[in-house]
């Protein structure tokens, strides 16, 4: 290669810069990222794999299937309560109060299943609570039925047993999460008749949404009948909607008195 003189390298270096190039490297590339030798430790040939016990990792584990084992393990209202509260695979629970698990007279001839708790259901660890429970009560006393009727008693509970924060919607993980805790809530309190209140509960239990379409429309859980309805949430944010939910309610008590 011929020799360059002093004032052709110069104007060799000026165009270069012009064109941008103006930072000097190296021919061989530098891996910035690996560590001084001082610092880094060689692995040993002869080292063993080392062992760590203890609980698998929440990653490895499957939410669904060990809330299934854990739902059937249960044979009392009680035995499930305890059973979901020691359910630590749902993020939810680390951000909620309270689990909330029922309200209303174990037994009764109709099961309520809500949404996922407010921040007032949080609070008081009880499902319908706030300006939406006293719709409910109002509702369910004008067919002469409610949670602290004896006579003609209901049963409470949600799809979700812990808030979602900032009261979001819940997530179809989540729901398919806890549904085998719910189903197994349901047959252990045996009702007569589900009814199925906004679209989380409908999508957790019918794996459908849409509740102003699935409205009034019997379906089956468990192989009970379930009536799907309107949460009185909904109704309180479109009044026009009680209509339907009178002729939902009155629909209700013909079945249950059957």
């Amino acid at each position: 290669m011929e020799s360059v003189d002093f004032h052709t390298a110069r104007a060799l270096l000026e165009w270069q810069i012009e064109l941008g190039a103006d930072e000097c490297i190296s021919d061989t590339p530098v891996d910035r990222y690996k560590l001084p030798e001082s610092i880094a430790k060689p692995k040993k040939p002869d080292a063993k794999p080392h062992l760590t016990k203890g609980p698998v990792k929440a990653q490895e584990r499957d939410p669904e299937a060990e809330a299934e084992i854990a739902a059937k393990a249960a044979t009392t209202l009680d035995e499930l309560r305890a059973a979901m509260g020691a359910f630590d695979l749902c993020d939810l629970k680390r951000g909620a109060r309270n689990l909330v698990f029922s309200d209303g007279i174990a037994g009764a001839p109709v099961m309520i299943v809500g949404e996922a708790p407010s921040k007032e259901e949080d609070r008081a660890g009880k499902p319908f609570v706030g300006a939406a429970g006293q719709l409910l009560d109002k509702m369910f006393a004008a067919i002469e039925m409610g949670r602290s009727n004896e006579r003609a008693p209901v049963y409470i509970t949600s799809a979700l047993p812990w808030r979602p924060p900032h009261n979001r919607e819940p997530k179809p993980e989540e729901l398919a999460m806890m549904r085998p805790f719910l189903l197994r809530h349901i047959e252990l309190a045996d009702p007569k008749v589900v009814v199925i209140m906004g679209n989380s509960a409908c999508q957790s239990l019918l794996a459908k949404r849409g509740i102003t379409r699935l409205r009034g429309q019997w379906a089956k859980v468990g192989g009970r009948p379930a009536l799907p309805m309107c949460h009185p949430a909904y109704l309180m944010r479109n009044p026009a909607a009680k209509r339907e939910a009178w002729a939902d309610l009155l629909d209700l008590r013909q079945a249950v008195v059957k």
